[in-house]
């Protein structure tokens, strides 16, 4: 579920649509967060084997840790990459604004922390544009991105949050922990899905699969 002080708009015709903000929205706001009515798709659905519909599960999803595609039901799936995003995932599931927000600005994020499954160019025009998304940059670049993720989590309580009902509560146990203790922190690596080791376990299980068949 995307913040509701948001609006989808036309970007360009090169970008096509994106997500604004309609009012200020501070630094530590929940911006998305998984609730109960995202499509989910477990990574042995039927439908990601469909060539009917997994290209446009594909184009409108992310994946998560445990390798599952999420598709939000609202507009979230329009938010845009830009490599100087001012929203980011967390190791908490949900989506924080990483620093103020004005009303008209475009919410942007970064899709190194979205498990995407190949090289994907960017085109994005900042001064720190990365020219190229990969699939590992969550665990590349989690340091850096925990440095920012950090202070905006710590801000979560000075803010309005009407999304904040919506975090589990064992999440919010999490965060709650964390702020309070400055200890227990949920790295955004937290949420890389390691394809190759998938496809690794995929192929010894095969392997072992078959020379059960021969005994």
């Amino acid at each position: 579920m995307i913040h509701p002080n948001t609006e989808v708009k036309m970007v360009n015709p090169q970008i096509g649509l994106g997500v604004f903000a309609t009012k200020f929205i501070p630094k530590g706001t929940i911006l998305y967060v998984v609730d109960d009515m995202e499509l989910i798709y477990p990574k042995d659905h039927e439908m990601l084997r469909s060539e009917k519909y997994r290209p446009h599960i594909e184009k409108f999803s992310y994946t998560d840790q445990h390798g599952n595609r999420i598709v939000s039901w609202d507009y979230a799936k329009y938010i845009n990459h830009y490599c100087d995003f001012n929203s980011i995932s967390t190791g908490y599931g949900f989506e924080i604004a990483i620093r103020d927000i004005e009303a008209g600005e475009q919410i942007t994020d970064d899709y190194g922390a979205l498990n995407i499954e190949r090289e994907m160019e960017c085109g994005c025009g900042k001064s720190n544009c990365r020219k190229v998304i990969r699939p590992n940059d969550v665990v590349t670049y989690a340091k850096e991105w925990d440095e920012v993720i950090i202070p905006a989590l710590k801000k979560i309580h000075e803010n309005e949050q009407p999304l904040l009902n919506y975090v589990d509560d064992e999440t919010k146990g999490k965060l709650d922990y964390f702020l309070k203790n400055n200890s227990g922190y949920l790295s955004i690596k937290e949420l890389f899905y390691n394809r190759e080791l998938e496809h690794k376990n995929y192929s010894l299980n095969g392997v072992a699969q078959s020379i059960k068949k021969t005994l």
